[in-house]
């Protein structure tokens, strides 16, 4: 049986030494290494090449949340998952950004900290459950505010005639629907995509369309 390998990440002995004599314990589990600091973390996982690591998410120096960035970034192969002490919704938003797939309560018991481990191994998503629904609900809301935020710098007049380059309209005809000369409207379409950041109205309509903008307007 090909056991899952394990390096353990952690500032404190005694939380290293309660995890590894759980972890081998198990018959398709190993610790292959320990580590005290992030910065040890890089280095034990070139050497060790774990599967997974578990990694205190609070830790003297960088933390874990650095530590497994730079983990990620240089061994993409390798899964982390964090520990920590707090159900923090803003550590497990880093956590995520900075690559883990699993997020675990240090107070969890047993069994769910395995079934973490085997999951990160397998290559999937794993969060403690207290914190799962909070966690949605903090993206649906980054989503939404997002969205809000995609045509905030556009004036009315911009956004009638953002509205009528993503219905494929040309200038002149958004000229002779919104009177306006046709170099207004050109000029128009300039500044709007340089306020948005993009190159030309084929990026435009896509933007339009992506941001939900006939949703937000009601229009059709």
């Amino acid at each position: 049986m090909t056991k899952i390998r394990v390096l353990l990440v952690d500032d404190h002995e005694i939380v290293r030494l309660g995890l590894m004599t759980l972890i081998n314990d198990q018959e398709n589990m190993e610790v292959v290494g320990e580590a005290g600091t992030a910065g040890e973390s890089l280095k034990s996982v070139e050497q060790l090449r774990p599967d997974v690591v578990l990694m205190d998410i609070r830790m003297p120096g960088e933390g874990g949340i650095v530590a497994t960035r730079d983990i990620i970034l240089k061994f993409p192969q390798t899964k982390v998952v964090m520990l920590t002490s707090f159900a923090d919704d803003e550590l497990v938003m880093r956590a995520i950004q900075a690559g883990a797939v699993g997020y675990v309560l240090k107070q969890v018991g047993n069994e769910e900290l395995l079934r973490a481990v085997a999951a990160a191994a397998r290559g999937e998503a794993l969060l403690d459950p207290s914190t799962t629904s909070r966690l949605l609900s903090r993206v649906r809301e980054q989503e939404r505010k997002s969205e809000e935020d995609a045509f905030r710098d556009l004036s009315d007049r911009e956004m009638d005639v953002l509205v009528q380059v993503a219905r494929g309209k040309t200038n002149a005809e958004i000229g002779v629907l919104l009177n306006l000369s046709g170099k207004t409207v050109r000029n128009y379409v300039s500044t709007i995509l340089e306020k948005l950041h993009l190159v030309n109205r084929i990026e435009l309509a896509t933007y339009a369309v992506e941001h939900h903008l006939f949703d937000k307007l009601g229009r059709e």
